[in-house]
């Protein structure tokens, strides 16, 4: 390895970009990788943007030119979490990084790291070995790719001082290896070799080919030599031949493909990858007759490669790759929030937008669903257009027909009637959203500088629009479902629970973080007279409408029987009979107690539900042993015995459901342990400030599911007083996470 110090000596005489060259250039050569790249974060510092790369032509890292950091990849993880992040190999990729890997399913290993100044991150610079090197990096190589990395920050900060913050160019600048000119003897040798032979540089252009190579191609030596086969051969044209010559650059392993040169001719192309391009053998890939030497004049007559495509076009692996990754991405999104904020995330850095937009027809009008990089006057103009409105959205989410304006000018010439785009931006694409064979809506794509779509592009935006639509109207049916669910839960839960003289009460609903945040968990305190009161915690099975309509008819029932006199036991007995008859389907927990306020006693009876927790006025908190039977909706012989226990004044009675303290892998006396301890001490505080810690201590665990019920019960003698100045209200955030 290079010494540090030789590294950083010449480095004062070299500003922006060609600095960050020379470094990226100088740390892979020492660390012997053979590709990376170096990107800088966008003003907003919520975007990175590809400024210098070596190793791999442009398209082959295109899709990645601008990320959102929120970008599940290895470099926008080394920003959000301040450190080095290594890939060791292909395994490692696919099990943390699945949607990238989904597109580079390659044998390679990759460090990547952020570009920190003393208190401003800059981007981050990844480097990749080829899939031979070891899955662990060593600790030399590390140490070289820190200081790198630290110096480049340095003049990265240095620049910022000078009032010079340094950006990448309108494209970025690609560091290419010297071009494969093999010297003559090299050509002469190849050229006696029974098989074709040529050569191809790191961007993918034929440097080189021997006679046997253009005759098995069908096409003069001469007229190979600066072509790209991917491109210049419609029987090339194919993602899979392309996908094998990325796969040999990347992973610098050889490899091999069969294609048929048409009409009937099977080749096998052999690639032999090297820092510097890749060496290709092309033979047969069958035996066959051997004919005459071909006239030199009708290997004239053979057609010339086709002309390159143009080199700003995205290659069809790369546009392959939006594709599956906003698909991939797509199928994570539940809300109509997440599809804006996953599109706007991917869509816009990815195709380089500076505005989106979603909308949807409803009511004959436009409404904006979601938006980003647009001010609020300009979501105001879209919303409520009228469906007969002229305009470029609202024709083309009636159409079905995508426009593209890559200007201002181009704009005014189709729709020179319409009101003006007065969004600030200069160019624009409107995609159809079509699911399910009809127009769902319209996505607009703005870029703030004047914009030339091309014809893949213009392809791929469309296919793009396909998948938007259907992740849509997913969300959107997602969505009215979970409205009409939360209005259900929040009109069986109580408002308000009712004032008793001599008892305080806090209650606490907090939905799951998983399915549709609702479910069965309930509370209710019943007063029966004016010395006595009821108090009920249970929890349906389920997390859905089904489960939360069947809570409203438990939470019915439990009140009905109380207030006709029945004992704990009796209430429970009853209310198991009812869902054994209704035969839902599913269970139901459930701790109900009955409470003299005048004596001070508890009669409790409890069905397959966590045991209650009692804080004494002294600070100890112990569990109330209260015998239990089967759950409700089980078995029609089922008895529910109730036990009888004193509540001294100031004591605190917790009544909870099972989310309160069961973890994935957390032993359940350990949570019930954690749980006595907070409320040990935090038991003597008023009870509204008990029942947040305790919901609080509940959020703290690494993975919590589960909805949550709690109900808190305290007799005169405690902070609270000897009574509630207000009635206590229920709080049931609606958040997953509060």
């Amino acid at each position: 390895m290079a010494d540090s110090s030789a590294f950083l000596s010449s480095r004062s005489r070299r500003k922006g970009l060609d600095a960050l060259a020379e470094d990226l250039i100088e740390v892979l050569e020492d660390v012997g990788a053979h590709l990376g790249a170096v990107y800088l974060l966008a003003p907003d510092a919520q975007v990175l943007e590809l400024a210098v790369m070596k190793g791999a032509p442009r398209e082959f890292i295109r899709p990645w030119e601008r990320m959102s950091l929120a970008t599940p990849v290895p470099i926008t993880d080394a920003i959000q979490q301040q450190r080095l992040v290594w890939v060791g190999d292909e395994k490692e990729m696919a099990s943390i990084y699945p949607g990238a890997a989904l597109v580079m399913p390659y044998e390679f290993a990759l460090a990547a790291l952020p570009l920190v100044g003393a208190d401003t991150v800059y981007g981050a610079m990844f480097a990749l070995w080829a899939g031979t090197h070891s899955p662990w990096l060593s600790s030399t190589e590390r140490d070289r790719l820190a200081a790198a990395a630290a110096q480049m920050a340095k003049g990265l900060e240095e620049a910022d001082r000078e009032g010079r913050r340094l950006r990448p160019g309108l494209a970025p600048r690609v560091v290419t290896a010297p071009s494969m000119q093999p010297v003559e003897a090299i050509e002469a040798v190849a050229a006696r070799l029974p098989e074709g032979v040529c050569g191809m540089d790191v961007a993918g252009r034929i440097t080189f080919a021997t006679p046997r190579a253009a005759e098995l191609l069908g096409v003069l030596s001469a007229r190979l030599v600066g072509s790209c086969p991917w491109t210049s051969f419609a029987w090339l044209n194919d993602p899979v031949y392309e996908d094998r010559y990325r796969a040999a650059m990347i992973s610098q392993q050889p490899t091999s493909f069969v294609a048929l040169r048409p009409p009937d001719r099977w080749l096998s192309f052999d690639l032999y990858p090297a820092p510097t391009g890749i060496t290709i053998r092309i033979t047969p890939a069958m035996v066959e007759a051997e004919d005459a030497e071909p006239d030199p004049a009708s290997v004239a007559d053979l057609p010339s490669p086709a002309p390159e495509a143009d080199p700003a076009l995205p290659t069809r692996v790369g546009a392959l790759y939006h594709i599956l990754h906003l698909a991939s991405t797509l199928t994570k999104a539940a809300s109509v929030q997440d599809v804006v904020d996953l599109v706007a995330d991917r869509l816009m850095p990815a195709f380089g937008g500076d505005g989106m937009a979603l909308l949807v027809a409803d009511d004959d009008r436009m409404r904006v669903v979601g938006a980003r990089g647009y001010p609020p006057h300009v979501k105001e103009q879209y919303e409520g257009l009228p469906m007969s409105s002229p305009t470029p959205s609202v024709r083309t989410m009636v159409t079905g027909v995508p426009s593209f304006f890559g200007s201002q000018e181009e704009l005014d010439q189709v729709y020179p009637s319409a009101v003006a785009q007065d969004d600030g931006m200069a160019a624009w694409a409107f995609l159809p959203l079509i699911a399910s064979g009809r127009s769902v809506g319209t996505c607009v794509l703005a870029f703030a500088r004047p914009h030339r779509f091309t014809v893949e592009e213009r392809a791929l935006l469309t296919s793009l629009g396909g998948l938007i639509a259907q992740a849509l109207e997913r969300a959107r049916l997602y969505d009215a479902k979970l409205e009409l669910a939360h209005a259900l839960q929040e009109s069986l839960l109580p408002h308000a629970l009712p004032r008793l003289p001599g008892l305080t009460a806090a209650a606490r609903y907090l939905p799951g973080t998983e399915g549709m945040d609702i479910g069965g968990d309930f509370y209710d305190v019943i007063r029966l007279d004016e010395d006595t009161v009821a108090a009920v915690v249970g929890d349906v099975q389920g997390h859905n409408v089904t489960a939360a309509a069947l809570m409203g008819q438990v939470r019915t029932a439990v009140r009905a029987y109380a207030t006709a006199g029945a004992d704990p036991g009796e209430v429970l007995s009853r209310t198991n009979h009812l869902l054994v008859d209704l035969d839902p389907g599913l269970f139901a927990s459930c701790v109900y107690l009955r409470l003299d306020l005048r004596s001070n006693q508890a009669c409790l009876a409890r069905a397959g539900h966590p045991q209650p927790l009692l804080r004494l006025p002294n600070g100890d908190v112990q569990v109330v042993g209260v015998p239990g039977g089967l759950l409700l909706g089980i078995d029609h012989s089922v008895d529910y015995p109730h036990t009888e226990i004193a509540l001294p004044p100031g004591a605190v009675l917790a009544l909870y459901t099972d989310g309160l303290v069961e973890t994935p892998g957390v032993d359940i006396d350990d949570a019930l342990d954690d749980l006595g301890a907070e409320l040990a001490r935090t038991g003597d505080r008023p009870l509204e400030e008990v029942a947040d810690r305790l919901i609080r201590h509940a959020q703290q665990t690494s993975h919590r599911s589960d909805d949550i019920a709690l109900l808190l019960l305290r007799l005169a003698g405690g902070d609270d007083g000897p009574e509630a100045p207000e009635p206590a209200t229920p709080r049931a955030p609606r958040k997953r996470h509060d």
